[in-house]
């Protein structure tokens, strides 16, 4: 059997395609940019068929940059933004409105009706999550409210729900197959994670029929095979998971104790807790890390909003930048930021303040404050929440982490995880393939058709590149981290909720 693997890695501003070989390594590339829809403030909108269709022209560009012929492929892989929602018609395919992004806050007037009723205790304890905007089955609910005649015809199953993998997964298999994986599903606000099951009584509290949902499938099992007309041959689609937990695996995380943080769009920091969930507290959520033949495998996660989005925020709408590449460079023209905090709270909160009326704020300014200030700000803001998450996660799960292992687009900006590394007092680890959210999806497809036996022989292919050790000494990390906090509640419950 060839080794090769197709992994698809669809995120919220680009649809990326990944060509691995046997050896982990890299063996073809290709991104295409996903436009970002703003309806009105706070609200965010992907189109569902131009989701599909970078996708697709990812994946094909990939696969002609690499040379390596479609037939040779053994099997593809999907990870994808989680918790961006889609609706659509089960005989055409044909979506009934755009996506609604994990960042949209639309529903928070919804949550905040829930929560008042306690319903959010009943959503804690069985998903793992806390009652938020950012989670899937309010977006179900909002859409199947707001689209003519919606909600009738999900009863009569006419219509299909999904986060970003099965509508991946719909349209490589041509509509045959209509599933997601425990990871996704956990996501979801609906899916409980200790019966491993869609969860009846949340699914009537919020008044979506069953008929919606995908089949919940491991996240490491052939589900079925590509259309022939979309590569000139069927390849079985045989890993799934999202992205956070694809990268865990990727990061080969596999142990209890075990944790990673992405640097992405957002941040997001997991821990493996094992055969079992944490109880989720302080912020912090229990979540499935990924399901295998021989069970599922959980962890606790932090989740930040924005990290990334920020960078880009200085690039398109200060204009602080010419592009996000330039940040690390503008920030090393300064040796501190002189005071100055950003809190990037654009779409609210996230862990471990679940806060979804605070909002972004620079505090601090001087007359000498200078783009590079802004520039090496916004780096500390990044490493500051992503402190927050950890110490919650520490907190909850009784372990201290001996070293966080980092990936995603901006772990190769050297000045942020050195500034990382400054913030935690705990070693920072780049590994040689930092894009470990495509190779954990590689490694779950391989993994189901043989190309790999067991995870022990996928650890054996981690390689670190760099490790960052810090180089603050505690009295000057601390007092930087008091001015976050300080910064972080002025930030705090900035909007007035809305009526629900």
């Amino acid at each position: 059997m060839s080794g090769y693997l197709l992994a698809l890695d669809q995120g919220t501003s680009s649809s990326r395609a990944l060509l691995f070989d046997a050896e982990g390594r890299i063996r073809g590339f290709a991104q295409r940019e996903l436009r970002q829809i703003y309806p009105q403030p706070g609200w965010v909108e992907h189109d569902p068929e131009e989701i599909w269709d970078s996708q697709r022209e990812a994946a094909l560009e990939a696969l002609r940059a690499s040379g390596i012929a479609p037939g040779e492929i053994a099997a593809v892989g999907i990870t994808n933004q989680r918790e961006t929602t889609i609706l659509w018609e089960r005989a055409t395919g044909r979506p009934i409105h755009n996506a609604i992004v994990w960042q949209c806050r639309r529903t928070a007037p919804l949550c905040e009706r829930l929560r008042a009723e306690g319903f959010d205790r009943v959503i804690l304890e069985r998903t793992g999550l806390v009652l938020d905007a950012y989670f899937s089955g309010t977006k179900i609910r909002w859409l199947l409210d707001h689209v003519p005649g919606a909600r009738e015809r999900a009863r009569r199953g006419q219509l299909c729900a999904g986060t970003v993998d099965t509508w991946l997964i719909w349209k490589l298999t041509g509509g045959r197959v209509h599933a997601t994986d425990p990871s996704n599903a956990s996501r979801t606000l609906l899916y409980n994670i200790h019966t491993r099951a869609w969860d009846e009584e949340i699914l009537r509290r919020l008044d979506i029929p069953h008929e919606l949902l995908p089949e919940v499938r491991p996240s490491s099992e052939v589900y079925g095979e590509t259309e022939r007309a979309i590569f000139g041959v069927s390849i079985p689609i045989a890993g799934d998971a999202g992205d956070q937990q694809a990268a865990l695996f990727g990061q080969a995380c596999f142990h209890p104790g075990m944790a990673k943080n992405t640097y992405g769009t957002g941040c997001f920091a997991l821990l493996n807790t094992g055969a079992a969930p944490a109880p989720p507290q302080n912020g912090v959520l229990a979540t499935i890390a990924v399901g295998l033949r021989d069970g599922v495998r959980y962890a606790l996660e932090g989740s930040i909003f924005i990290a990334g989005a920020a960078v880009q925020w200085l690039r398109d709408g200060l204009g602080v930048l010419r592009s996000a590449e330039e940040v690390e460079e503008l920030a090393r023209a300064v040796p501190s930021s002189e005071g100055v905090y950003i809190v990037p709270a654009f779409v609210g909160l996230g862990a471990p303040y679940w806060d979804m009326y605070a909002r972004g704020m620079i505090i601090g300014i001087t007359r000498s404050t200078t783009r590079a200030h802004l520039a090496r700000a916004t780096l500390e803001a990044i490493a500051f929440q992503v402190r927050d998450v950890l110490e919650a996660m520490e907190a909850a799960s009784g372990v201290t982490l001996a070293e966080l292992r980092a990936d995603g687009g901006a772990a190769r900006n050297e000045l942020l995880l050195q500034i990382q590394a400054d913030v935690l007092g705990r070693p920072v680890v780049r590994p040689a393939i930092t894009e470990t959210t495509a190779l954990g999806a590689a490694y779950l497809a391989g993994l189901a058709v043989g190309v790999w036996k067991s995870t022990d022989e996928i650890a054996q292919h981690w390689r670190m590149e760099r490790r960052f050790t810090p180089q603050l000494t505690t009295v000057e990390r601390e007092a930087l981290y008091r001015g976050w906090k300080r910064a972080v509640e002025r930030a705090r419950r900035w909007v007035e909720p809305e009526a629900g």
